[in-house]
């Protein structure tokens, strides 16, 4: 293991902890006696005590004598930091529940939204269309949504699609200079609100219009203050090698680390490509770039019928999307380019290899839901339409997009990914309860069991990786990679987000016949020394705080906050 000043620091605290005198008279809050902690380092675990005073790790190891309000023995289990969601759509549902159920009930303590989209900056007229929308920038959205109430923590990077539609709407063109400079100060601001950095979505409308010189303007931003550069790639098909080439050069001009979103070579005509990113990935690290991804633990990706469609016929949003599709001789133009593998823009159709490997997930007509669960292919059986048209007149008779699962990947590729020493994990999924109007649709089932999968059918079962190694890439290393500061570790000073979870059993429960179904294993979870999660049951409490990446300035935020 490399030796880091900020790792050095942490071996020095966790020694001075382990010889230091007897504490006083309930010096502790809370200790957890008797673990098995794994402390993010990645180093074999260790049986020792953890003691938390308010919010922060007071001393891990030998703690010698103590007393404390609460002791709690935690024999046979397992103590671990909270986990960190690299990819997550938790935003919104957060704030109709901030329990943040299925993400909890797995031990994630930090919920990393931004993936092309954030929660701001939001347009004024944007705002006044939108009476659920009570913020303009991008750190007041943040902060309101802390202040809302939230079992996790949560950070976000600006979305570059988010940055675009504020300045341009859903247009398919580049900005000119004057325009360009705005969407550059909209990146700046965000960045001193506490932004991580600038994320893409390069598949979709409008991100797809962006071209690399606007992407690299927009990143160069978010280097000027230490952020990252995060991207799900134009291409993750056909187009694959192309896209790594464009994230890369991205990289390298507006020098600035960067990481691959959902790392996966989509499409069996593609799973052979991997290999060359993960050289390309390995020769630009080399020369100094410091390139990283993180991945769901899947053979099946999740979005929506839009990735069906070529981009064109998208712009201006979803209503003239809609009305063009309604428009016999363009229904006729797009079924064509649907059914035809594509190298300018990335089919999912084409990906999926078949009809039948397209499970629909979630409908908002409810004259549709009956037909959740169905593949492509069975409705398009029972309709007597193939595939494309059947996907068109669902979209306009749902009078807007569906959610999809897509069967792409293999799991040859799924396995040699989790190995890769930068490799993360995140659901690229919502955070939701298994109740209520939830249950009205299906899902994918990393909502419920990305992180548990891991641990319980990659770990402990197939022994891919080991545990104290894949505890490492769910805590300490995502943290360093974030640039957040004493969050991922079980040490002294750092923030108590802790879980404890029994090793021979958590495992995830969902299906993708089943997936509302939570994971188990995870006995307690503590954020920011509050227990959320206590013998399985959650407590209620919502003690999660707005994490702000390294750009974050203080006087700025709050000045930008009395303007709006």
């Amino acid at each position: 293991m490399k030796l880091t000043p900020l790792t050095l620091l942490f071996f020095i605290s966790t020694l001075l902890c382990s010889c230091s005198s007897p504490t006083p008279k309930n010096a502790y809050d809370l200790v957890l006696k008797n673990a098995t902690l794994y402390d993010g380092s990645g180093q074999a675990p260790y049986q020792g005590d953890l003691a938390i005073i308010a919010d922060t790790i007071a001393a891990v190891g030998n703690i010698g004598k103590y007393s404390a309000d609460t002791i709690i023995d935690v024999k046979g289990l397992a103590l671990s930091p909270g986990f960190i969601n690299m990819l997550s759509w938790a935003a919104y549902p957060l704030l109709e529940d901030g329990r943040s159920m299925s993400g909890i009930k797995q031990g994630v303590t930090l919920e990393v939204f931004g993936e092309g989209s954030s929660m701001g900056p939001v347009s004024e007229q944007a705002r006044k269309s939108n009476s659920q929308i009570h913020w303009s920038s991008f750190g007041e959205a943040m902060e309101y949504m802390e202040a809302q109430g939230v079992a996790p923590n949560i950070a976000s990077f600006v979305g570059a699609t988010t940055i675009r539609v504020h300045v341009l709407g859903h247009e398919d063109r580049a900005p000119n200079s004057e325009e360009l400079q705005q969407m550059q100060q909209l990146v700046r601001e965000s960045m001193q609100e506490g932004a991580l950095g600038l994320g893409t979505s390069l598949i979709y409308a409008p991100a797809f219009y962006a071209n690399t010189d606007e992407l690299i303007a927009l990143a160069k931003v978010a280097a000027e203050y230490d952020g990252k550069y995060i991207s799900h790639l134009r291409s993750e098909g056909d187009s694959f090698i192309e896209a790594v080439e464009e994230l890369l050069n991205i990289a390298r001009e507006a020098k600035i680390d960067a990481e691959i979103y959902h790392l996966k070579a989509a499409g069996r005509n593609n799973w052979h490509k991997l290999d060359q990113v993960l050289q390309m990935i390995d020769s630009a690290n080399a020369n100094g770039q410091r390139i990283s991804a993180n991945m769901y633990n899947y053979v099946a990706a999740s979005t929506g019928l839009d990735a069906t469609m070529p981009p064109w016929v998208q712009e201006g949003g979803q209503q003239a999307w809609l009305k063009r599709l309604q428009d016999p001789q363009i229904k006729k133009r797009v079924i064509n380019e649907m059914q035809l593998p594509s190298k300018s823009w990335e089919n999912f159709l084409v990906a999926a290899g078949a009809p039948d490997n397209i499970l629909l997930v979630e409908f908002s007509q409810d004259s549709l839901k009956y037909l959740t669960a169905k593949t492509v292919g069975d409705i398009s059986r029972m309709r007597g339409t193939n595939a494309a048209e059947t996907i068109i007149d669902l979209v306009v008779q749902n009078e807007g997009d569906i959610g999809a699962v897509y069967f792409l990947m293999n799991e040859e590729n799924v396995k040699k990914q989790m190995r890769l020493p930068y490799m993360s994990f995140g659901s690229d999924a919502r955070s939701i309860a298994a109740e209520g109007k939830n249950l009205e649709s299906s899902t994918h089932p990393r909502t419920y069991g990305n992180f548990a999968r891991l641990l319980g059918k990659y770990v402990r079962e197939e022994k891919v990786i080991s545990l104290e190694e894949a505890i490492h890439k769910l805590s300490w290393l995502s943290a360093q990679k974030l640039k957040i500061e004493k969050r991922g570790m079980l040490a002294s000073g750092f923030y108590a987000d802790v879980v404890v979870f029994d090793q021979e059993t958590i495992a995830d429960q969902a299906t993708f016949d089943n997936p509302h179904q939570y994971a188990v294993g995870v006995a307690h979870v503590w954020v920011n020394g509050r227990r959320v999660l206590r013998n399985g049951k959650h407590t209620g409490a919502t003690p999660g705080r707005y994490v702000r990446g390294p750009g974050y300035q203080q006087d700025t935020a709050q000045k930008a906050v009395a303007i709006h």
